[in-house]
């Protein structure tokens, strides 16, 4: 299989000759081989395993996105990654990262509905 990991803006890794694939979605994860039906998943924060018969098992800590199969074609399309060959130190990042940032962006989130309702409120008395 071809696979390629894609960034918002950038091409983060291109791995011919890959044999399986592992990735992780909210409902566990799933293996990949070249010869499974064509397929989409959407992906949780978590590891991405690949092999090859040349260099081995590959990692990359991915975030949120989405994993595309199309013959021999797998396309993930994430909003960040990292890549290591140390298994243990990529989960620890996911879990530092990955999901602290995911906490931030929620506190964001929340205070930006928050600046919304005040605008409309004040909107509001403004038309009465």
């Amino acid at each position: 299989m071809h696979l390629r990991i894609l960034l918002p803006f950038e091409l983060f890794a291109e791995v011919t000759g890959v044999t399986r694939i592992v990735a992780e979605t909210h409902d566990g994860s799933f293996g990949l081989l070249p010869n499974r039906l064509d397929c989409v998943a959407a992906l949780a924060p978590g590891i991405l395993t690949w092999q090859t018969p040349a260099d081995g098992e590959g990692f990359a800590a991915v975030d949120v996105g989405t994993l595309t199969k199309v013959g021999r074609e797998v396309v993930v399309t994430v909003r960040r990654a990292l890549q290591g060959r140390d298994l243990a130190s990529l989960r620890t990042t996911v879990d530092q990262e990955f999901l602290a940032l995911d906490q931030t962006e929620h506190q964001v989130r929340t205070v930006m509905a928050k600046l919304e309702t005040g605008f409309a409120r004040r909107f509001m008395q403004m038309q009465s």
